[in-house]
């Protein structure tokens, strides 16, 4: 059994480095680029690559394109131990995007996704899935709800990348077992600016963890009635890109090491802060080692 399988989006990447802050550039109608590199990414491909590195045993499950950007994906996974035996690749171009990133390490995504990218339903079977942890994103909702049925019929816990205010985004919302939302998701949801009054209202929907991350401001989490708030790390920089995916993969970790929630938030702020520090996605995981090499000297007892 693996410890963790990754069901959702890859990705190839165009990541373009502007030579100042994103918004005087789209005020102007010219800017010049200082570098640009093709990178590997996507939600759950670099929550697999991020768990690998961390030294999980980790599979992957997701459309791959039949074209050159679909091999670079496959091989750039399986060059990082992850486990590709039930992925699936289509006749279509493998999806990607133009990733804007400026001076201060803010980006823009802009993505393309082929509808024929698919996962075939009988491709998600409890056999397919067999892990302690299943990670889906909301890219494909229909395919992260076969995901769910498949863990729960193999008896694993669910964690969650949730972005997106579509329709069927409560019905998600309600079946995994620890919802991770992206920073501006629920207030989208709820109305409600303050991270801890729009985890309370979201409480309706799971009586589970609630995780929300926060960007620079660190991540926050409702464990019961207890509300958990943990800041980032200071560090410089260079590209945020991926930094949500990672958080959730050294979330993954902590679960996995049976942490406190507050050391779970901890560690998995640590892991997405050294991820900052590089450019891209994929290439900018960590491992176990430059994770705590961060953390050397904390007063936290979890790195004692």
């Amino acid at each position: 059994m693996l410890d963790v399988v990754g069901v959702g989006t890859n990705s190839v990447d165009d990541v373009i480095q502007l030579g100042g802050e994103l918004s005087a550039v789209l005020e102007s109608s010219k800017a010049r680029v200082t570098s640009r590199h093709v990178i590997m990414g996507g939600q759950t491909a670099t929550v697999t690559a991020a768990c690998a590195a961390l030294g999980l045993r980790t599979g992957y499950i997701g459309a791959f394109g039949s074209d050159a950007n679909g091999g670079l994906a496959r091989d750039g996974l399986r060059s990082r131990g992850v486990d590709l035996s039930h992925a699936v690749v289509a006749d279509a171009a493998n999806r990607g995007a133009i990733i804007l990133v400026d001076t201060a390490g803010r980006r823009t995504v802009l993505w393309h996704r082929s509808g024929h990218l698919v996962v075939p339903p009988d491709a998600l079977t409890p056999e397919s899935v067999a892990a302690r942890i299943v990670h889906v994103d909301d890219d494909d909702q229909q395919l992260a709800m076969a995901a769910v049925r498949a863990a729960r019929a193999a008896g694993a816990m669910v964690t969650s990348d949730i972005e997106h205010p579509v329709d069927r985004v409560e019905e998600l919302i309600r079946a995994v077992t620890y919802p991770i939302f992206e920073q501006h998701l629920p207030l989208r949801l709820t109305g409600e600016r303050d991270p801890e009054r729009a985890l309370r209202k979201l409480r309706r929907l799971n009586g589970g963890t609630l995780v929300m991350t926060l960007a620079e401001e660190g991540a926050v989490a409702l464990e019961g009635d207890t509300f958990h708030a943990a800041p980032a790390y200071g560090v410089k920089v260079v590209d945020a890109t991926g930094a949500g995916d990672v958080f959730r993969a050294g979330f993954i970790y902590g679960l996995l090491q049976k942490w406190r929630v507050r050391e779970i938030l901890r560690f998995a702020n640590a892991t997405a802060a050294v991820s900052c520090t590089r450019l891209g996605a994929i290439p900018s995981v960590p491992t176990l080692d430059e994770v705590l090499a961060l953390k050397k000297g904390s007063p936290d007892p979890l790195f004692t």
